[in-house]
């Protein structure tokens, strides 16, 4: 593993607040928000980074809407550390922009990119695998992707089609490389039974491993545009200037397309983790108490010949009574109430169409 002084993290806690309404808003979306009782989700990706990264190396990117909320979670971490992108431009730029952050303080380090709002629980064996990714990732002329191992066939995942193991001299590790022979875009429902059936497959988690001279070179190869800014970054006077005149120029597209799909060499490493994206309040569901007739809650609820609900109750002193209903999603916050069918829990997001700005 890397020297600890060369060794950085990059958190991407952007994104919308439209899954959990009314919990989630604009400017408070999952990562930031306690849904376990544990923390938020990226106090809990900050804390699992402990023993590998400095918190001095840890380096988060957000949005305007939601840097001070950011901020007020992650005190632990310089100020200078937490950035917010000029204007919305999907993953690779965002990376791009992590990248040059990085080069700047240390052009030889090795860094993980990591979405802020995945819920893994082992901290112990997330640990080993980041360990041995961080490893390789100094050790190879590759770009590292960690992998999912599929527990059913999801077509709403991307997938990682593995080949031969890779072999990396000097290196004993517990969770061996393999060489990636293509990403898979999300399969519809039968092809993704094929994936499964297969074997050699992972989903795709979004989290990446490499060298700041390897991850550089490929980018320079591929993706050009992205590689000019990183050098812009890297001579810059003003840092801050320089990322507000040049990042809303770059073309918005996502790291996967840019980068990895085209990269010369892709190892994975498939987790041994447990690992949850908390797409809807069907995954929180799974989390909270059982109440009653398989009733999930946070709070304690008076029941009468209702079962298979989901409540989540996030106004202090108040009391969630049900009868008579079943399979439904009961959100209260102290200026918003939710009432949905369970079987439509994604398209809550489609209620910011229709809701006020201001509850948005």
């Amino acid at each position: 593993m890397p020297l600890p002084e060369n060794t950085y993290a990059l958190i991407l806690a952007g994104g919308s607040g439209t899954r959990f309404w009314p919990l989630s808003r604009n400017s408070k979306p999952k990562q930031l928000l306690n849904l376990f009782g544990d923390g938020t989700l990226l106090n809990q990706t900050i804390d699992r980074l402990k023993g590998l990264v400095p918190l001095e190396n840890i380096l988060i990117l957000t949005n305007s809407l939601q840097e001070a909320a950011v901020r007020e979670v992650a005190p632990m971490l310089p100020a200078e550390n937490i950035f917010a992108e000029p204007a919305k431009r999907d993953t690779a730029p965002a990376v791009a922009l992590g990248i040059g952050l990085v080069a700047a303080r240390n052009p030889d380090a090795v860094m993980m990119v990591l979405p802020a709002d995945q819920l893994i629980q082992d901290v112990a064996a997330y640990q080993s695998v980041m360990s041995d990714a961080l490893s390789v990732a100094e050790s190879s002329d590759g770009l590292v992707t960690i992998g999912l191992r599929p527990t059913w066939a999801c077509p709403s995942y991307g997938y990682i089609e593995r080949g031969d193991r890779a072999s990396i001299p000097g290196l004993d590790l517990e969770h061996p490389p393999f060489e990636v022979k293509r990403f898979r875009e999300k399969p519809n429902p039968e092809l993704a039974e094929q994936f499964l059936a297969a074997g050699g497959f992972s989903w795709n988690a979004g989290m990446f491993v490499w060298s700041l001279p390897t991850v550089i070179k490929q980018l320079t190869k591929h993706a050009p545009e992205l590689s000019g800014f990183i050098s812009e970054l890297r001579r810059a006077s003003d840092l801050n200037a320089t990322v507000s005149a040049q990042f809303p120029k770059l073309t918005p597209i996502s790291i996967d397309y840019a980068l990895m799909e085209c990269a010369d060499r892709v190892l994975n490493i498939e987790a041994t983790f447990d690992w949850d994206d908390v797409g809807s309040w069907i995954s929180v569901a799974k989390y909270l108490e059982k109440s009653g007739s398989e009733n999930r809650v946070n709070e304690p609820v008076s029941e009468l010949d209702s079962e298979n609900n989901i409540v989540f109750n996030a106004r202090k002193g108040t009391r969630v009574a049900l009868l008579g209903v079943d399979d439904l999603i009961i959100v209260q916050t102290d200026d918003a109430l939710l009432i949905a069918n369970r079987h439509q829990a994604d398209a809550i997001k489609k209620l910011s169409d229709i809701l006020p700005e201001e509850l948005l």
